[in-house]
């Protein structure tokens, strides 16, 4: 949020502090990943006035209306304005940077601005927002997606647990001899309070394909043989990155569409839409109860 006072010091041209860190900063592919991350982060703690964030949430198709019901937006920042950020190529997906301040008095970071595989900015790029959350002082990351399902008894507007994932891109976010243990990858706590708020939670192994193409009927069967419940396009490169940088990982799909093959019907991403926005009251609430109860359990 611009402080208006301080604004009016300056000349009705000059850029805002985070304009002016971009501009005068190497270019975002070329610096140290981490350092990238801690400059965002002082960014965003500094624009809601707050020493640290508790817990982040990277919102996907569907899940936007989760945010209004979090609790009260304190700062908004634009992701064209802080360091490594990008403003977002995909329809669906929002472009700001939000703390809001939970009914404790926590604060969550609420990253509306993914940064897919697919856009070729390099795999740093789409784990810049996890690396972010953990220098900003959060302790937990809430990743959600729409997605496909290999599965015809999940049909679109399910909320799935992911329990595991498939990473199918051929990437890591990690560098050099980054050994970082994933056996319990997707916290097993975080999915037990997940029931607590909704006992009928099913829980699934997600794939990520790198896209930004469908996945074929070919493929999507040989996932599900691989024993993936549900395909996308996201998480499975940032969760990795969240669990270098030392974060508890909750990972929540929405099932927008079944997968090629598994229906008769075409692939289209209006349509993904659309089962997002459909569901989106019910999965929103779920996700603003599941975010409150972790943070009052610390």
């Amino acid at each position: 949020m611009t402080d208006a006072h301080t604004a009016s010091h300056q000349p009705a041209h000059a850029p805002q502090p985070a304009q002016q860190a971009q501009q005068s900063a190497p270019a975002a592919a070329d610096r140290d990943p981490q350092a990238l991350a801690a400059d965002a982060a002082a960014v965003l703690n500094a624009a809601a006035g707050i020493e640290a964030h508790d817990i982040a949430l990277v919102l996907g198709s569907g899940w936007g209306g989760a945010a209004d019901l979090l609790g009260e937006v304190i700062a908004q920042t634009p992701a064209d304005q802080v360091p490594g950020f990008h403003s977002p190529v995909v329809a669906g997906h929002g472009g700001t940077l939000t703390t809001i301040r939970l009914g404790n008095g926590a604060h969550a970071l609420v990253l509306g601005a993914r940064t897919h595989f697919y856009e070729g900015r390099g795999v740093d790029a789409v784990a810049h927002g996890v690396r972010t959350a953990a220098a900003a002082g959060c302790r937990a990351v809430v990743l959600t997606n729409g997605c496909g399902s290999t599965r015809e008894e999940t049909g679109p507007g399910t909320p799935v647990l992911i329990s595991d994932h498939l990473n199918l891109t051929a990437a890591s976010p990690l560098h050099g001899a980054t050994f970082v243990d994933l056996t319990d990858l997707y916290s097993a706590r975080l999915r037990d309070i997940a029931r607590e708020i909704d006992p009928s939670l099913a829980e699934g192994v997600y794939a990520q394909f790198p896209g930004p193409h469908y996945e074929t009927p070919a493929e999507v069967r040989a996932a599900r043989t691989l024993g993936a419940d549900l395909v996308g396009m996201s998480t499975a490169l940032e969760a990795i990155a969240a669990r270098a940088a030392g974060l508890e990982i909750l990972g929540i799909s929405l099932v927008t569409n079944l997968g090629a093959g598994v229906s008769a019907q075409p692939l289209d991403h209006a349509e993904v839409l659309e089962a997002g926005r459909a569901a989106g009251p019910r999965i929103s609430r779920l996700l603003a109860d599941i975010v409150a109860r972790i943070v009052g359990e610390g």
